[in-house]
């Protein structure tokens, strides 16, 4: 086997011993991989980073809270930065990835290059970059979908909503098609917005982790 093989001498006592010491070596290195330690790194933009919330109320922060009651032995590192494209998730990603070896990469980018009108062909190149590297690294992904209001023009709306889940099937990566699911697009949508109506209210943010969750939960087994 590449990378635990034992040089034996044809004697049978010599053989005997070095036979079971490369087993035992073969056996280390097909135990490594579940000795990883479970970090979930979660690259976002102010979504994810508890833009005009307390500290400790936004999504990313309440799945922290669940996993320490039901898998403790996962962490959780909160890499997201309000204003955050996906070009600049993609500048950050690989010394991220280099520096924590995360198992888990949940990737919430891409609304903010939709609201500047930015080209569909450079976020899904991005996304599906930060999918590939990732995944390369060891890390299971979960992309995460957003919307945009139809006065982006419809064409350009429905093509965006669509490239996340266009990236995840052709990577075999996990996806949430909106993360706003049961927020933006309530009966009255305006109530669990800031006032500047793109960020969730903090009572909005129970709903972006039940719509993350079940998805994440998965990869965790």
């Amino acid at each position: 086997m590449k990378g635990s093989m034992v040089i034996c001498n044809w004697h049978r006592r010599d053989f005997i011993v070095c036979a079971a010491a490369g087993l035992l070596a073969a056996a280390a290195m097909a135990q490594a991989p579940a000795s990883r330690p479970a970090l979930v790194l979660v690259l976002g933009d102010s979504l994810s980073a508890e833009y005009g919330l307390a500290r400790g109320t936004g999504w990313v922060a309440l799945l922290e809270q669940q996993l320490r009651q039901e898998r403790p032995q996962v962490t959780v590192l909160n890499a997201s930065v309000s204003g955050e494209t996906t070009s600049g998730g993609r500048s950050r990603l690989a010394a991220l990835l280099a520096q924590h070896q995360p198992s888990h990469v949940v990737i919430e980018l891409g609304g903010n290059d939709a609201l500047r009108g930015l080209p569909l062909k450079s976020i899904e190149e991005n996304l599906d970059w930060m999918t590939r590297t990732a995944q390369q690294a060891g890390a299971k992904v979960l992309l995460l979908g957003m919307q945009v209001p139809p006065n982006y023009g419809a064409a350009y709306a429905d093509r965006f909503a669509a490239l996340f889940t266009t990236v995840a099937q052709a990577r075999k990566a996990a996806v949430v098609p909106f993360l706003l699911k049961g927020v933006a697009d309530g009966p009255d949508p305006t109530r669990l917005f800031q006032p500047d109506r793109i960020h969730p209210r903090a009572e909005a943010q129970p709903q972006l982790l039940a719509n993350v969750w079940p998805e994440l939960k998965k990869l965790l087994q």
